[in-house]
């Protein structure tokens, strides 16, 4: 049984993979000064909740774009668990080729995300990660992960206009019943959030034209969200960003 960790600047997500599937996801809030115990006692009690702990996993595989927190973890899962866990890094067999500027400063959740989406459609694609930041990662054929886009988060953008204003209010992320608003908050969904969903689309196109016809895949906590207020996706996974961390786990593990 594997358990996969990916941490990232907002939340943290858990999966539970048996030989055939995953079994559950958890997905919790990041809190930068949360000591490691606390987070084992949080893990712990996620865990038991199904029947679960620690010690009834053979492998884990931590993906971390918050270094601060990327030891801790380590070391409390190491002390739990039957085996010491595997840090994703661009030092592994990822099963494909990271051709950046500086592939070692490409984030573990961005090479995930690539290796789970180029397994799934096995040709050219592109994954748009809707988490603190969207991320738009490229993988051409046969299995090179090209480069990435990234734009501030919707709940980023949305946070920043409203500490900003005076009299703009938070928002339901949810599409408006027009693009010409005739309230406040109509107006601001059709601004930021129809206006998110014009800017995915045609950054999806100029993508495109660059690297040629791509399959598209969404994922990331806002990815049930704004997916389906476009036709631009092939398909919309939450957990994509696990599911590389099992391919990955599977290849270096095997191999020990």
């Amino acid at each position: 049984m594997l358990l996969a960790i990916d941490i990232g600047n907002t939340n943290i997500v858990l999966g539970v993979y048996n030989s055939t599937e995953w079994q559950h996801h958890w997905r919790i809030q990041t809190l930068h000064d949360r000591m490691p115990d606390e987070y084992a006692a949080l893990f712990g009690q996620l865990l038991s909740e199904v029947g679960l702990s620690f010690d009834h996993f053979e492998h884990t595989i931590i993906s971390s774009v918050v270094p601060q927190l990327t030891r801790g973890f380590y070391d409390m899962v190491a002390s739990r668990s039957n085996a010491k866990p595997l840090i994703l890094s661009i030092k592994l067999d990822l099963g494909i080729q990271v051709q950046t500027d500086n592939p070692s400063r490409v984030g573990s959740d961005l090479i995930a995300d690539a290796v789970a989406a180029y397994d799934r459609f096995g040709s050219t694609c592109i994954v748009v990660d809707f988490g603190t930041a969207t991320t738009f990662t490229s993988v051409i054929e046969p299995g090179i992960m090209v480069g990435t886009a990234i734009a501030a988060g919707l709940n980023v953008t949305i946070n920043a206009l409203v500490s900003r204003t005076a009299q703009l209010p938070h928002i339901e992320i949810a599409a408006p019943p027009s693009a010409i608003g005739k309230n406040t908050i109509h107006s601001m969904q059709a601004g930021l959030v129809l206006g998110y969903v014009s800017m995915v689309e045609g950054l999806i196109d100029r993508i495109r034209r660059e690297i040629g016809p791509a399959k598209v895949i969404a994922t990331g906590g806002l990815s049930p969200v704004i997916g389906p207020l476009t036709t631009y996706f092939d398909e919309i996974d939450p957990w994509l960003t696990l599911d590389g961390l099992r391919l990955i786990a599977a290849r270096n593990l095997s191999a020990e």
